[in-house]
């Protein structure tokens, strides 16, 4: 018998913003955009106030599509822009075409090792990730079976949902299980910004209520110092974590953050890559819950190494929203107690799809929990009349 063979891989570059489907990027208008958000550059005033003035989505969304010789089509999206292209169209095409496939793990290691005398971080991993993920779609389409099946099915029925956005009031009587809440000010505003966290954060669990888990994401913007003050400072507002408040490596900073305030659960992950980074938060046990993104820190193959090492240390894993690829993820493993939803109206007050208009078949959440689409692979079909794709290197 013949062996079916990946005859193809195409990657694009989503063109079209906003609701078109290259999520990474927002115009001005959306509170992603406009609202104050600390984040690694507002120690320079000039870039303080927009993350876009920075260049935060300048990168791009990308699609990749990988083909078997006899016409069957995996798909994925992901960042990385005409960068991430150049990397899979005239590097990594090499390692999958001609594959079988089923040989996931082969094809992540020679594009991982390839790959590590410029990359084994950033945008090569990310780059590696959607290829990844797409050879998952592909692999379910093949088999018939939805991607969470392929990874040991179910631990639950559905999963309990958080929402990521500036409202927390109104996440609740959307039935979320809890809400979280970008940090306004970081260490440059002083103590009138630490003041007016202090009181963004009390007017959040105003909003919140008693009963409604409240986290902040810190987005990389703080230093130790200025980390334990906030922790301090923040005690009477019941904050379930404070989320990456350190750059991804310090993981000596996270160490004295936990002995500073051990009742504190601290997060971060968001932007860590592979497991031999993950392997440096587990180690010393100072983080109490890891935040891996699927479609950055390595795809699926690495996350489900990494959801293992966490096991081992009984180290919860709560993915960076990734829409259905974190999903399936997350229903499968049963150190993953629940999962992140982004919420992408402009004024955070609308449930729509990560993905915008990119795809048909995002499954959404209800009255706090959300499925996963029992479709083969992840369960979604490329809108190509919804969004505008630029292939930059045809090879």
């Amino acid at each position: 018998m013949t062996k079916r063979r990946i005859a193809d891989i195409r990657a694009f570059v989503i063109d079209q913003a906003g609701t078109g489907g290259d999520y990474s990027h927002r115009e001005s208008g959306h509170w992603l955009v406009d609202d104050l958000v600390a984040n690694p550059m507002s120690v320079y005033p000039e870039y303080r106030v927009s993350r876009n003035s920075w260049g935060m989505g300048v990168l791009g969304s990308i699609l990749v599509e990988v083909e078997t010789d006899d016409g069957q089509v995996g798909v994925a999206t992901g960042l990385g822009g005409d960068a991430a292209c150049f990397l899979i169209e005239r590097h990594f095409r090499r390692f999958v075409v001609g594959s079988d496939p089923h040989d996931l793990n082969r094809i992540w290691d020679q594009m991982y090792r390839a790959s590590s005398v410029y990359g084994r971080k950033g945008l090569p991993v990310a780059a590696l990730s959607v290829v990844d993920l797409a050879l998952w779609d592909l692999l379910g389409k093949i088999r018939g079976e939805p991607v969470y099946r392929m990874i040991g099915g179910k631990t639950r029925d559905h999963l309990n949902v958080y929402a990521t956005g500036p409202s927390p009031d109104v996440y609740r009587e959307l039935g979320f299980i809890g809400t979280k809440v970008p940090l306004p000010h970081g260490p440059a505003d002083g103590l009138a910004g630490l003041r007016a966290n202090r009181d963004f954060i009390a007017d959040a669990r105003r909003k919140a209520g008693p009963d409604h888990l409240l986290m902040v994401d810190c987005y990389l913007s703080l230093d130790v110092p200025y980390a334990i003050a906030l922790a301090e400072i923040l005690q009477p507002f019941d904050v379930n974590w404070i989320e990456e408040p350190l750059q991804a490596d310090d993981w000596q900073g996270f160490k004295l953050l936990k002995a500073a305030h051990p009742k504190m659960k601290w997060t971060t992950g968001e932007h860590e890559y592979t497991r031999y980074g993950f392997r440096q938060l587990i180690d010393g046990r100072h983080i109490d819950i890891l935040q891996p993104d699927v479609m950055w820190a390595g795809g699926l193959t690495e996350l489900l190494r990494i959801c293992a090492m966490a096991a081992a240390y009984d180290i919860p894993v709560v993915p960076h929203c990734s829409g259905p690829y974190s999903n399936h993820l997350v229903i499968s493993q049963p150190n993953c107690p629940f999962s992140e939803f982004l919420i992408t109206s402009p004024k955070g007050d609308e449930i729509r799809p990560l993905f915008g208009d990119l795809f048909e078949g995002e499954v959404l959440p209800q009255r706090g929990s959300i499925g996963v689409s029992e479709a083969p692979g992840w369960g979604l079909t490329v809108r190509r009349d919804a969004v505008e794709l630029r292939r930059p290197y045809d090879s």
